[in-house]
């Protein structure tokens, strides 16, 4: 642990601290309070899951052999200088623990990455956040093996690239939007891919960690988000039916007027297909163990609907997530450990630019690290 996780109130005023452990008792008092109530209503909440027929248990699928995994995950990361914003976007792939009796290689490398200088735009973020999830896409697209995870819902992608596109329309002098211009239909195609799992020795799933959608839980009133209910009424080795994804409160839509003429039109189609494969999208929930959480699954139906194809997804879950300590699949807890680092390699990365350009600039050096001066830096994953 670093020093920052081991004193957590160490910059913080002794006053300030005390007040917020004082509030932590009736914080604490109500969190027991619905615990209480969700542990009394367990039986009947489970009783009418089972009664409903969503329930489902591992033993009901077909026997597969262990499948290959890989793990997607991306993070960006902007500084802003002084005189100019620097700019970074990866992706990587981790492959996951491998059966004993898998003897293929990928070939390196298992990464995309973006690094270049902007002038100060408010839209920089928006648009490297779409080039991030563009590089995850492709690389879960080009992955050889048979069930790869990626960090997030599968409607993610479309709402990123629909921000972006229409805030590059306001930036166009960018060198952000003309790498979007050139490279949104390979991300489309990439996209459409993952979505359509045309393949069957292929599967797509998306583990968000983090999704308030209730397509069970509308069914049957519940107060709590699914995964939360399902995570305490769940036991380990069961899943639920699959079940249509939660439509969106206003239509999916990607602005595709950024594009050049010439590819426009085989966009607009690549979009309208990808628009109506997420409307076939399937969420199934699952809890291999004791020790996890239910982890929610976003699949193309092509996948949920397919038993064998199902039972690949559960079997590859069941084997990357035998580790306690983790509570997500393996690939994608050492995917988004690697990419957490990305944002702490920007200001090195500027370090070094700066001592480059020491050396060749022809005026005066204080310039150099007056208008590199580091001020402020944002990120996301």
């Amino acid at each position: 642990m670093n020093g920052e996780n081991e004193r957590p109130f160490a910059d913080l005023p002794a006053a300030l601290v005390e007040e917020m452990l004082i509030r932590t008792e009736p914080l604490s008092q109500r969190m027991q309070a619905d615990f209480e109530r969700l542990r009394a209503e367990r039986h009947q909440h489970r009783q009418a899951l089972e009664e409903s027929g969503i329930l489902r248990r591992e033993g009901e699928l077909p026997a597969v052999s262990v499948p290959t995994t890989c793990g997607v995950d991306g993070a960006y990361a902007l500084e802003r200088l002084v005189a100019t914003d620097l700019v970074a976007a990866a992706a990587v792939a981790v492959e996951g623990l491998t059966p004993p009796s898998e003897t293929r290689f990928w070939p390196e490398p298992r990464h995309r990455v973006y690094v270049d200088a902007e002038a100060h735009e408010e839209e920089t973020g928006t648009l490297a956040r779409a080039v991030m999830m563009g590089m995850e896409l492709e690389l879960a697209s080009q992955a050889p093996h048979d069930v790869v995870f990626l960090d997030g819902s599968l409607t993610t992608p479309l709402i990123y690239f629909n921000q972006a596109l229409n805030r590059a329309i306001q930036a166009p002098d960018l060198r952000l939007t003309a790498h979007l211009r050139d490279h949104t239909l390979d991300y489309l195609k990439a996209y459409h891919t993952v979505l359509q799992a045309r393949r069957t020795d292929r599967a797509w799933v998306a583990v968000p960690k983090y999704s308030v959608r209730r397509e069970i839980g509308e069914r049957f009133k519940w107060e709590m988000d699914d995964r939360a209910m399902l995570t305490n009424l769940l036991e380990p080795g069961e899943f639920t039916d699959p079940q249509r994804l939660e439509p969106p409160r206003q239509p999916w839509h990607i602005n595709l007027n950024l594009l050049s003429e010439e590819i426009r039109g085989q966009a607009e189609k690549l979009r309208d297909e990808i628009i109506h494969l997420l409307k076939e999208v399937r969420v199934v929930y699952y809890r291999p163990w004791a020790w996890l959480p239910a982890l929610r699954l976003e699949m193309s139906r092509t996948v949920a609907e397919n038993r064998a194809r199902l039972a690949t997804v559960i079997q590859a879950l069941r084997f990357q997530c035998s580790a306690p300590g983790m509570l997500e699949p393996y690939p994608l807890y050492l995917a988004d450990r690697m990419v957490k680092h990305l944002g702490r390699a920007v200001p090195a990365l500027r370090q070094v630019t700066s001592q480059r350009l020491a050396v060749t600039y022809g005026g005066d050096i204080g310039d150099v690290f007056l208008n590199l001066h580091g001020y402020r830096t944002e990120g996301g994953r």
